[in-house]
């Protein structure tokens, strides 16, 4: 393996406080200012801060100024890294004060697991191990640990198998993880260990969690504010599963007209929530707004109001006439649990405005008794507004992908999200480092279209810069929510990302663009090296709805990671189901990130079946990439090859030329429809 140190800092608490991520971030900042000024000084830190994405205009120049005057008594002092890392939790400490939160707690509305204040919360751990307890206490395997006493940190030991949190996943979505992948015994040895963890992550990145600065050594060693970071990810999924038009179609109730309607859509789920709450309460005589699940429900009153709306036969005016606060907040827990709501909060977390306990308070409330009617004259709305099948399973599969790349901004709506052009930017600026312009950008809140134009115009321009097919797109044509259009760009962009991927291997592809041809000759070659019979024409082949080939694929790059008594012939459509579950579960458990669902092997949805291969080459030329001393099978076979570069190099043997995988062609946009035939050899176009 590689000899990788991240980086050290000298003192091991300080050290403790951040990820390796989170200090290689810091770190370049560092140097940078460093090397740009004669002498780093504390008084240069304000401006250095404010520009920090991490404190995403929480907290401006002045403040941050404020904060370290406060600190450091002379602005003249060097700056070291250490003390450049103490001022940045200074700050940081700062902003969460300001936005509601709890310097201790672990971050529940956030979505990403950075957090650098590691003092966890006793009394969110208290009611994440309640609600374990609650949903997996019925589990074959893991019945025999449950329940957990939050009084210990046995939670914390529970978690380094994987297991549970694989299973917590499953609850969250159902049907997640193919639990035949499990690795679930008494024992687990070290490789089983990391198989479960590494499936553990990325199932919860398929389902919505950010889990960039997270890794299988964290859960390992069970560090508490990153294993709460996750967990309450995962959970706070759960809760809010239902806070959708499809699932919960009585919820355009709360809107107008049909503006109103595309608006509420391209709401995160805690603002449907807020939105469902406020219009109770608004029916119910309560005058005030409720914007957060912290200040403004501190004192109780709001949810007194909401519960004797809700469920009128257990209203009370107790709860209003009391005065104290925390009485009050007892009075409300009561009247929740007549509506069988588990009192996973204290009044004590009421009064002290925890954000991430109200909101699963309130979350559980609406799915026990949401109070809302189908209203006839407003169900076109919901025919309006549903995408077809294929059109859904895209836009998730871009949504979570975006996701995953860790950019500042997080989407909850492909077609609503990203028509202002600043989300794909920070996509283009993490796949293609350098190629955004951020002066040309305009930053959100955006009220002025034309400003949204620039931002997509600059898309274009850089899309076509990537070389993508963009003939006659503009950037109005996202900003005007043009769905084909968008899907076409993103596939584009996940494709150019996962070609960047293996291009750049320590290789570098010898000089040569890796196209969809190469992938595909790849796969064959592995499959048939690894004795097996299966051979795939295409990415569009229809024998590749069995899963056989994919299995065999997985099992020739590490054949441990198959178990074969539990695959099926797929030759019945129930049989290809548990074929393509099991697929993707173990693509994820050796470590592929993808997206897909088994519907995509099932119907070999083109572009995803390209995915899926291209991710499980990326991972077998990594790990050749890495231990650069083992003979690769290609030297064995070609005698030409004894590195990932050999391999790399032998990609174009069978017919696919040298020349640049463009996507130049318009053809793109209806790819689904092309014989695959028209494009061997010559122009490299998709296999």
């Amino acid at each position: 393996m590689s000899s990788y140190v991240g980086v050290l800092v000298s003192d091991p608490w300080l050290q403790s406080q951040f990820t390796q991520v989170e200090l290689r971030t810091l770190k370049s900042k560092f140097v940078s200012n460093k090397t740009q000024l004669e002498r780093f000084t504390v008084g240069d830190l304000p401006p250095v801060f404010s520009k920090l994405k991490a404190f995403n205009g929480t907290i401006d120049e002045d403040e941050i100024k404020s904060v370290l005057d406060k600190s450091y008594s002379n602005a003249d002092d060097e700056v070291d890294f250490e003390t450049f890392l103490r001022a940045f939790l200074s700050v940081q400490a700062r902003g969460v004060e300001k936005t509601g939160g709890s310097k201790g707690s672990s971050s529940f509305l956030k979505t990403s697991t950075t957090t650098v204040h590691h003092a966890i919360n006793e009394s969110e751990k208290a009611s994440y191990v309640s609600h374990i307890n609650n949903y997996l206490r019925d589990d074959p395997f893991l019945k025999s640990y449950l329940p957990i006493d939050p009084a210990t940190n046995a939670f914390f030991d529970l978690v380094k198998d994987g297991v549970l949190l694989c299973k917590l996943i499953n609850v969250a979505v159902p049907g997640t993880i193919d639990e035949r992948a499990i690795n679930t015994k008494k024992t687990l040895n070290p490789w089983e260990r990391n198989e479960n963890l590494t499936l553990g992550l990325n199932s919860a990145k398929a389902i919505g969690c950010t889990v960039v600065n997270i890794g299988t050594q964290d859960i390992a060693e069970g560090r508490p504010y990153l294993v709460l970071g996750l967990i309450s990810q995962i959970i706070k999924i759960q809760m809010l599963a239902d806070l959708n038009f499809k699932k919960t179609p009585s919820l355009f109730q709360l809107v107008d007209d049909t503006q109103d309607a595309e608006e509420l859509m391209g709401l995160a789920p805690e603002k449907v929530l807020l939105k469902w709450m406020n219009f109770h309460l608004k029916k119910a005589g309560y005058e005030k707004q409720v914007t957060n699940f912290s200040s403004d429900v501190k004192d109780g009153e709001a949810y007194a109001y909401l519960l004797n709306a809700l469920a009128p036969e257990h209203s009370t005016h107790v709860a209003l006439e009391t005065k104290d606060p925390t009485e009050r907040a007892k009075k409300v827990l009561e009247q929740a649990e007549k509506l069988d709501c588990k009192r996973y909060l204290s009044p004590k977390d009421i009064v002290d405005g925890s954000a991430n306990l109200n909101l699963a308070f309130v979350a559980q409330i609406f799915q026990h008794r949401n109070g809302l009617t189908v209203d006839d004259s407003k169900t076109s709305f919901a025919e309006m507004m549903t995408d077809d099948v294929e059109t859904s399973r895209e836009e998730r599969c871009f949504r979570l992908w975006i996701n995953s790349l860790g950019t500042a901004t997080y989407v909850n709506n492909v077609f609503e999200d990203l028509r202002n052009g600043w989300v794909l930017l920070e996509v283009l600026d993490k796949v293609s480092p350098g190629s955004v312009n951020w002066k040309h950008a305009n930053k959100p809140p955006i009220k002025m279209p034309f400003k949204k134009v620039e931002n997509c115009n600059e898309v274009i321009k850089i899309g076509k810069e990537l070389r993508f097919s963009l003939v006659n797109v503009a950037g109005n044509d996202i900003v005007q929510g043009n769905k084909k259009l968008l899907l076409a760009f993103l596939w584009q962009l996940m494709r150019y990302t996962m070609l960047q991927l293996l291009r750049n291997l320590r290789s570098h592809s010898q000089g040569k663009e890796i196209t969809d041809v190469d992938i595909l000759n790849w796969a064959n070659r592995k499959v048939k090296r690894g004795g097996r019979t299966s051979q795939a024409d295409s990415f569009r082949d229809k024998n590749l709805s069995s899963g056989m080939f994919f299995l065999e694929l997985l099992s020739a790059v590490e054949p441990r990671v198959v178990n074969w008594s539990l695959v099926t012939n797929g030759e019945t459509e129930e049989d290809k189901k548990l074929n393509a579950t099991y697929i993707i579960s173990v693509a994820r458990k050796l470590g592929c990130s993808i997206f897909l669902l088994p519907e995509d092997i099932i119907e070999v949805n083109q572009k995803m079946m390209l995915i899926l291969a291209a991710s499980i080459m990326y991972w077998s030329l990594q790990q050749q990439s890495d231990t650069e001393s083992t003979v690769s099978e290609d030297a064995t076979d070609d005698g030409d090859a004894n590195s990932v570069a050999g391999e790399i190099s032998n990609l174009s043997i069978d017919g696919a030329s040298e020349s640049s995988p463009t996507v130049q062609d318009q053809e793109l946009l209806t790819k689904a429809e092309k014989d695959e035939d028209e494009v061997d050899g010559e122009n490299n176009k998709d296999a």
